[in-house]
């Protein structure tokens, strides 16, 4: 046998027993199930985007039922009864079909949602499938701004800048990445990735650290990192998807996953934007299903078109965990999804997931790291 191939052999074992490691690493359980009054209704209400807000105290959902629905998190996962029955833990989840503390009507059907970093978690961003922007003041529940950078056409993404003064950015189907100052002004920048030939922008991202970066994810089947201080060329560009780029996360200061509709999440070093790896098992080849990343944790959440949630640890190719998306409403549709996901940031050894569904359901699940063995 030739020495070199028995050493990868040996490596390829050394890898699967490490993942099988983190196979084991964590226990995750639903802990809370919240369904909307439009299960089983004629209007679609489709959960198009989840977010948390940066106190992590507040939980708001928005799609196709043109509603800004807004949950409070403490609520939703303290309010369950938690027994151990013969050594087994058991939650009892509490009817939360009526959690929504209230919801605000939107003109359009929504795309995303963003809260504004200096607002104190007042003041939320929406892009709507109009082409248009707008800013909602959550105490007073009203739209209190709207900007139309886009000509009419589709918004996919919003994002704010981590930096003062702030700035915004949205992604659409006209090619662009709009950079616009939030104090009221139009566009100050544009982000052009295709050149001349344009391809429609789904995903837009600031580093989450505050760093100058913009991540963009493209119609192109590419994905672009801009410095926000020289915006004219993109620092790295990230070639490796065989379709649509829906999603672009920063996992750290070094590393960025994206996700695409060839069914695949490819984890890349900035540096010198080479793909480190490639996490498949999720089924994504029309729909956006979502994308999170749990930075504190090495975690990473999508959807999938199986009706599924997958989480994958960012250090191996296939999932860790898998749970189907069953609901409380009727009869189960072949064509349900898993349309989005959102990680509560804070934690280290206790993780908190959220879902959602084509059919409306929010879904919260609980992860725990096992204790290691003494």
């Amino acid at each position: 046998m030739d020495p070199s191939t028995s050493s990868e052999r040996r490596e390829d074992d050394d890898e699967e027993e490490e993942q099988e490691k983190a196979l084991c690493e964590w226990n995750f359980h639903l802990s809370t199930l919240v369904a909307t009054t439009a299960v089983n209704a004629a209007v679609s209400d489709t959960l198009g985007v989840i977010e948390i807000d940066p106190s992590e105290q507040i939980l708001a959902t928005a799609g196709i039922a043109r509603k800004i629905r807004i949950y409070s998190l403490r609520s939703l996962v303290g309010e369950n009864v938690i027994n151990f029955i013969d050594g087994i833990r058991v939650t009892t989840k509490l009817d939360h079909s009526n959690a929504c503390e209230y919801y605000i009507c939107t003109p359009a059907k929504l795309s995303s949602l963003r809260w504004r970093p200096d607002s104190s978690g007042r003041v939320m961003g929406a892009g709507d499938y109009d082409g248009v922007v707008t800013e909602y003041d959550l105490e007073r529940r009203t739209a209190i701004f709207e900007r139309d950078e886009h000509s009419g056409r589709r918004v996919w993404g919003v994002d704010y800048s981590k930096w003062s003064p702030v700035v915004g950015a949205s992604g659409s189907d006209d090619g662009t990445a709009q950079i616009w100052d939030t104090r009221g002004s139009g566009s100050v920048a544009t982000i052009c990735p295709g050149g001349a030939q344009p391809s429609p922008v789904c995903c837009v991202e600031f580093d989450p650290a505050g760093g100058p970066m913009i991540a963009v994810g493209s119609a192109d089947r590419k994905a672009y990192v801009y410095d926000a201080r020289k915006m004219a060329t993109p620092v790295a560009v990230f070639s490796g998807h065989r379709k649509t780029v829906t999603y672009a996360r920063f996992v750290s200061g070094e590393a960025m996953v994206s996700a695409s509709t060839d069914g695949c999440l490819k984890q890349w070093r900035l540096l010198d934007a080479r793909a480190v790896r490639t996490h498949r098992g999720h089924v994504n080849a029309r729909r956006f299903v979502g994308l999170s990343a749990w930075r504190s944790g090495g975690l990473l959440a999508c959807g999938s078109e199986t009706n599924e949630v997958y989480v994958y640890d960012k250090r191996w190719g296939q999932p860790i965990w898998v749970r189907h998306f069953k609901h409380s409403g009727g009869p189960e549709c072949e064509q349900e999804f898993v349309s989005s996901v959102c990680w509560k940031q804070a934690g280290e050894e206790d993780c908190t997931l959220v879902a959602g569904g084509s059919d409306g359901v929010l879904q919260i699940f609980v992860g725990r790291k096992k204790p290691i063995p003494k």
